[in-house]
């Protein structure tokens, strides 16, 4: 329902901010807590799919992931991959035939998809990161709210009507508006010196990998068959319902501003 949304928006985001504020050990306290209950939330769904994961083998992986991130000072800590790829296969070796090749493989893409959770902190570590890590929440969140209101207005055509029959391309539409919008008022008012054209041009991206964000949970909800990764945030659903479209838009921003903003 959406007092239950609005209420659930009320208490959480103050935390988030003031946790994006502070950065450091609180931001990856919270990063970790959120990847701790995302792989319980995709483990369970991978269950439901007739898989087998393995909970401990993923969230060991999510917690590499982010003690990477926080170690390792020169970005995303790219061997942890080669790490946690080498834990998946040695699991499947040992634990076949009760752990197959398809168990394991489906725990290392869930260990993967819930670990982009990461780039939230290692936004936060850029130059100015804080500022860029509220641009990142604001513009999907941005893009997921006007979606859902211009949607419920003048929604007419479906978007992906397998995947989400809910989802208009008016919705669609509004979205990527409203990311924009909120990529122009970045750059009119709080960093004025940036290029309107490049912020735009990221507003727009940030729309675009907002929405393919939110299809996808939709693409393995529905293949699970069920309506939310988890009941735990009220109007919400689970910390994959919520955030599934920022595990696309922050390894986004994280990368466009290292590349072309900062470089």
């Amino acid at each position: 329902m959406l007092w239950q949304r609005v209420l659930s928006a009320v208490v959480g985001v103050p935390l988030i901010v003031l946790a994006v504020w502070h950065g450091g050990i609180p931001l990856l306290l919270l990063t970790s807590l959120m990847i701790i209950l995302g792989i319980k939330e995709i483990t369970e769904l991978l269950a439901k799919l007739g898989l087998k994961p393995l909970y401990w083998l993923a969230l060991a992986g999510g917690l590499i992931l982010i003690g990477g991130a926080y170690l390792y000072s020169g970005g995303y800590p790219g061997p942890t991959i080669t790490i946690i790829l080498f834990l998946h296969l040695i699991a499947t070796v040992t634990f076949y035939p009760r752990y197959s090749l398809l168990d394991g493989a489906g725990t290392l893409m869930g260990t993967l998809y819930v670990g982009l959770l990461s780039y939230i902190y290692l936004l936060r570590m850029l130059p100015d990161g804080w500022i860029w890590l509220i641009f990142m929440l604001a513009g999907t969140w941005a893009c997921d709210t006007a979606a859902y209101f211009v949607g419920k207005r003048f929604g007419r055509r479906r978007l992906a009507p397998i995947l989400s029959p809910k989802k208009t391309l008016e919705g669609a539409i509004g979205g990527l508006l409203g990311s924009v919008l909120v990529s122009y008022l970045f750059a009119s008012y709080i960093y004025p010196f940036l290029s309107l054209p490049k912020m735009l041009l990221l507003g727009l991206m940030v729309g675009v990998a907002a929405e393919v964000g939110d299809l996808l949970e939709s693409a393995f909800k529905r293949e699970a068959g069920i309506k939310d990764s988890s009941m735990l945030i009220p109007g919400h659903g689970g910390i994959l319902d919520r955030f599934d479209s920022a595990l696309f838009t922050a390894p986004l921003v994280y990368y466009f501003v290292l590349l072309f903003i900062i470089s």
